[in-house]
């Protein structure tokens, strides 16, 4: 399943090629993806790409057909997160385009290299209102890093080799719009070889500017981004870390950007992150943001603690330059690789006398300190405590219990499938109030490993995602979160695992509401609850229905042997299983605490809605 090297599939071609040739433009688009090493796409077949299609097996490339191209555009985002290199999704021209829209805009919050190719109207019929057409590019503007649209059939090659340069030196999605009828005649071209960027480490005087506040520092701490796992900047930044013996705090739902098993990480930021970590980051006098735009979701308060330091130097080091300062006022801006600039600030530090140095045995003994509390904490806090909670809590004890099973506390339900989870684990959560919670218990040693919807933030990412990801490395457990409301955006794709033998193990928290949004209501809105409940038939039992295996765990001792149940039928027969989780109906604390308020009615026709 996994993708040809770009450099080899170059080298064979180009060797062939003689330079420009005659061939159809079809060809022209199939060569040139071979060119880049593309050997996966996702997508449903369609008229408006048949031509194309027809020569993708004879060209080494496999199109996994799937059930809604949302599903497709979120399993090339999982495909090009996991391997580093381009996803692909197509789809027929007007509705089957318009379907992707959510999971582009997913993949560009995520820096995610997808290259979505929309097959469009043909140019005799464009403006007449023919049968599916649409205007494709305006709906991808605001979620692309460039869109190519081919003007000529001639150009076929030249567009579709400059999407995936581009994806892959701005990390985002980009769009390659063709005429349907551009995929037919016959054309002289060359296939461009494809272009890769160097990156470097940043100007000589911010990485001065910024190795001298280092060395200054007496309390440093990393904020380890997104950038440091799609630069392969692991090592370089705990070579950084272990120099200036400074804690390592993931930023928000990067927790795979520093291996928990190292004693300087200190967890995730954010929305349920580690009170460690945000303990440790409120005593910085110097923060060095490595590979994170520090977006402003994930430095809000959290846990009631308002973290962020507010006299320290910030350094904050990015590959793009728009993002340097944008969110949180910076003293040193770095625009550079991160693992480039991580080595470049190594070496600045390697031979100087540290503040920090003197320090270092206290700061240690500190951040071991402040972790174990926080595990102590976690170990402990078995339920959520609130009075709506504990209502619901003992509401669900009766209900349950002529079934002889029990609704589970999902803070225990995720401390038990942490413990079991497997080595070289994948992970996607999807949104929602247990995923959201799950922040404080996914730890990983490796990286592209963890995925979540990022900024976006849409329901029905995860399932899809987890399954692009297995393609990609179909050698390691893929592992998804979701809630039922999430998950009924998404269990469709239970067919894709099954159609293409692809195994993954889907986790559903149900629990029979729209938890996150519920919060609010119980927060803000003195309990008054509209359209948040959700009750559903045996998600366990739809998933046998569509060929999966189905779990259905309601007790509590029975989670960790039921993951390792599925991973053993994933890995080891090739199954796709579906457990479902029987969760009580308590909830954590609210997504956007800082975005809503109680509210004030003005008509007396709404004056007890307060």
């Amino acid at each position: 399943m996994n993708a040809k090297d770009p450099a080899t599939a170059t080298q064979q071609l180009t060797a062939a090629d003689g330079g420009p040739q005659a061939m159809t433009p079809s060809e022209a688009f199939v060569e040139t993806m071979v060119a880049n090493g593309v050997s996966e796409m996702f997508g449903i077949m369609g008229s408006a790409f048949m031509d194309a299609m027809d020569i993708f097996a004879p060209a080494g490339i496999r199109l996994i057909p799937v059930v809604h191209e949302q599903g497709a555009g979120h399993m090339a985002d999982g495909y090009a997160r996991v391997s580093g290199r381009h996803g692909v999704v197509i789809g027929q021209n007007g509705p089957g385009i318009s379907n992707c829209v959510t999971a582009i805009a997913a993949a560009y919050w995520a820096h995610s290299p997808v290259v979505i190719v929309t097959p469009e109207a043909g140019t005799m019929g464009i403006g007449l209102g023919g049968f599916q057409e649409a205007k494709q590019l305006p709906m991808f503007q605001e979620f692309t890093k460039y869109q190519g649209h081919v003007t000529h059939p001639a150009r076929m090659a030249e567009f579709t080799g400059r999407c995936f340069d581009r994806a892959m030196a701005e990390m985002g999605p980009t769009q390659l719009n063709i005429p349907r009828d551009y995929f037919y005649g016959q054309i002289k071209t060359e296939i461009p070889r494809p272009q890769r960027l160097d990156r470097g480490a940043g100007g000589e005087e911010r990485l001065n500017e910024a190795a001298e506040l280092l060395a200054q520092a007496k309390f440093p701490v990393i904020i380890s981004g997104g950038g440091v796992v799609m630069g392969d900047a692991i090592e370089e930044c705990k070579a950084l870390a272990e120099r200036l013996g400074a804690p390592v705090v993931n930023s928000y739902l990067h927790n795979d950007s520093f291996p928990a098993n190292h004693p300087l990480w200190c967890g995730p930021l954010g929305y349920q992150g580690s009170k460690a970590a945000m303990k440790l980051l409120a005593q910085a006098d110097v923060v060095v943001a490595l590979g994170s735009r520090l977006g402003p979701f994930g430095t809000l308060p959290q846990h009631g603690l308002d973290y962020w330091p507010k006299h320290a130097k910030i350094i904050q080091i990015d590959a793009d330059h728009k993002m340097l300062g944008l969110v949180k006022k910076i003293s040193v801006g770095i625009c550079g690789d991160a693992k480039a600039a991580a080595v470049a600030l190594s070496q600045r530090l390697a031979e100087r006398t540290l503040a920090c140095d003197a320090t270092r045995a206290a700061r240690a003994d500190q951040i071991a300190t402040e972790k174990a509390a926080w595990e102590k904490e976690l170990d402990e806090w078995t339920h959520e405590r609130d009075p709506y909670s504990l209502d619901m809590i003992e509401a669900q004890k009766q209900e349950r219990t002529f079934n002889g099973g029990e609704y589970l506390h999902p803070r225990q339900v995720l401390r038990e499938l942490e413990k079991a989870m497997p080595e070289d684990v994948m992970v996607s959560t999807d949104i929602g109030n247990i995923n959201s919670v799950a922040n404080s218990y996914l730890r990983f040693n490796k990286p592209r490993s963890f995925f979540a919807a990022m900024s976006w933030g849409n329901c029905g990412y995860a399932f899809p995602t987890i399954i692009g990801a297995k393609v990609a490395a179909p050698h390691r457990p893929a592992i998804s979160y979701a809630g039922d409301g999430a998950w009924g955006m998404s269990l469709m794709e239970t067919l894709t695992c099954v159609r293409h033998n692809i195994p993954v193990t889907a986790v559903v928290f149900h629990n029979r509401q729209w938890g996150a949004e519920k919060k609010n209501q119980v927060d803000f809105y003195n309990r008054r609850f509209v359209a948040g409940e959700l009750e559903s038939p045996s998600f366990a039992n739809i998933a046998r229905a569509m060929g999966a295996e189905g779990i259905v765990v309601d007790r509590l001792e029975d989670v960790g042997p039921a993951l390792k149940k599925a991973i053993d039928l994933q890995m080891n027969h090739g199954k796709t299983t579906i457990i479902e989780i029987m969760c009580t109906r308590e909830l954590g604390d609210p997504f956007r605490r800082d975005a809503l308020s109680k509210p004030v009615r003005m008509l007396d026709k709404y004056k007890d809605y307060v």
